[in-house]
């Protein structure tokens, strides 16, 4: 578990293991398994939940939101990058190094 770190564009992100998630009225919530603690997502945090089951830089991640979402770019990298800093600090999800060419 990798905790306060800098989070750049080019790092792989991905959900963490032990983790129960449902679908509740639009907005994801999850139980961690490891920790015992209940989290809501909210409705944008499902869908960043949802496009991190298998690694994706961060970049990747937020051109695919600001191509569903009415964002501008600077605000919706620094929402992305505070949302995933919490879930590095609640062991939520696994970051890495972009080793792909």
């Amino acid at each position: 578990m990798i905790k306060n770190q800098d989070i750049s564009m080019d790092q792989l992100v991905s959900q963490g293991t032990g983790h129960i998630v449902s679908d509740m009225g639009g907005e994801k919530v999850m139980l961690s398994i490891h920790n015992g603690k209940y989290y809501n997502l909210g409705e944008i945090g499902g869908e960043i939940w949802d496009q991190i089951r298998e690694p994706i830089s961060v970049r990747e991640l937020i051109s695919t939101l600001l191509a569903h979402y009415n964002v501008e770019q600077s605000d919706c990298e620094e929402q992305v990058i505070a949302f995933l800093s919490r879930l590095i600090k609640e062991g939520l999800i696994q970051i890495e190094e972009n080793n792909r060419s």
